[in-house]
C-alpha cells in the first residue's frame, strides 16, 4: 500500500523514537528510543493497532539507533550509541549477547544474510566488525576509512558468503568482499549517507543522503538508476532511515518538517506526503504484508498508516 491514512498513534518512548522494525512474521513491531530501551509491541489481529502492554528490553546505556529481528523472530538485535550492539531473547527478555569492541557509536547492526550466527556492525569509529555469536567474539575488523551510518549484507548470487555494503559520512557507499578486507568498489554521492536498504528481487539499493535526496542504485551495474526528492523534504538527522515497500513499488522516508514522503519507484513521482505530529520523522518501515506502514518521530510518537 501507499500509506496515506493515520489509523493509530501512540507514545512509544519517553522522547525520540530512533529505530523501528516489524518482525518477519508480521506479529510484532519493535521500537528503540533515546530512553535507552527496546520495546516490542504485539500487533492486534487487524494489524491496525498494537497491544499497549509491550515487552521491554533493557541494558543499553544510550540511544538505540537500529533494530533487526532474526528470521525466526526469537531474538532482537540492536545497535546503540553506547558503542555496543546487543541481542535479546524475546522469550525471557534476557540479553543473550553483548558485542563490545567498537570505540564510538554503533549505528548499524545486521545479521549476515541468512546466517543468524554471524552479525556485522558499523560504527562511527570508522570500522565494520564481523561477529561470530557461537563464540561471542569479533572475528574480523574492517577499516572502512570513514564513520559508518548503515551497513547491509547482501547474499551472494551463487554459493556461500555475502557482500557487505556500507554507507558513510564521507559521502561514499563502499562494497566489501567478505572474504577479504579490500573494497570491491565504491560510489560517491553528493551528500553524507544516512541509510541503506536493499530490494533483493531486483538487486536495487536505496540510499538516503543528507543532500535531501533518495537514490536507487542498480547493483548489477553499480550505477544510479533513479533519484527522489520533493519540495519540503529534508533529512532530519544524519542517520535518518529510508525504506522500500515489500514489493519494491514504493520508497519512503521521514522529513525534518514532521512529514512522511512516499515516492513511486517506476515513475519517480511523489505519491503522498503524510503529516506526522510536527516533530522530525527519522524512522519508518512497512509491515511484511505491505498492508501497514509505521513511522517514528523525535517526540515519542509512532504512527501506523494504511492506504
Amino acid at each position: 500500500i501507499c500509506p496515506s491514512s493515520n489509523v493509530h498513534q501512540f507514545d512509544a518512548h519517553e522522547s525520540d523514537v530512533s529505530a523501528l522494525c516489524f518482525s518477519p512474521d508480521g506479529t510484532c513491531l519493535a521500537t528503540g528510543g533515546s530512553d535507552k530501551v527496546v520495546k516490542v509491541w504485539t500487533l492486534k489481529p487487524d494489524i491496525r493497532t498494537v497491544d499497549p502492554n509491550c515487552t521491554i528490553l533493557s541494558g543499553s546505556k544510550a540511544s538505540i539507533v537500529a533494530l533487526q529481528f532474526d528470521p525466526t523472530c526469537k531474538v532482537v538485535l540492536a545497535a546503540s550509541n553506547d558503542n555496543i550492539a546487543r541481542i535479546w531473547n524475546l522469550s525471557d527478555q534476557a540479553c543473550k549477547h553483548t558485542l563490545t569492541g567498537h570505540s564510538a557509536k554503533v549505528m548499524a547492526a545486521k545479521f549476515l544474510a541468512e546466517d543468524t550466527q554471524k552479525v556485522v556492525t558499523g560504527s562511527h569509529d570508522r570500522t565494520l566488525k564481523l561477529w561470530d555469536l557461537t563464540q561471542n567474539t569479533c572475528f574480523r575488523t574492517v577499516f572502512a576509512g570513514s564513520s559508518c551510518n548503515d551497513v547491509i549484507a547482501v547474499k551472494g548470487k551463487s554459493g556461500p558468503g555475502c557482500t557487505l555494503i556500507s554507507g558513510h559520512l564521507d559521502k561514499r557507499i563502499r562494497f566489501w568482499d567478505i572474504r577479504s578486507n579490500a573494497t570491491a568498489s565504491e560510489i560517491t554521492l553528493p551528500g553524507k549517507i544516512s541509510s541503506l536498504d536493499h530490494f533483493a528481487e531486483r538487486q536495487l539499493l536505496l540510499c538516503c543522503s543528507q543532500d535531501d535526496t533518495l537514490r536507487l542504485i542498480d547493483l548489477r551495474q553499480n550505477l544510479i538508476s533513479a533519484s527522489f526528492s520533493a519540495n519540503g523534504f529534508k533529512v532530519g538527522v544524519d542517520w535518518s532511515r529510508a525504506c522500500f515497500s515489500p514489493d519494491g513499488q514504493y520508497v519512503a522516508a521521514g522529513s525534518a518538517d514532521g512529514s512522511v514522503f512516499v515516492w513511486e519507484v517506476a515513475s519517480g513521482r511523489m505519491k503522498s506526503k503524510n503529516e506526522h505530529t510536527g516533530s522530525a520523522v527519522v524512522v519508518c518501515g512497512w509491515h511484511p504484508s505491505g498492508q501497514l506502514f509505521a513511522s517514528g518521530d523525535r517526540n515519542k510518537k509512532v504512527i501506523l498508516w494504511t492506504s
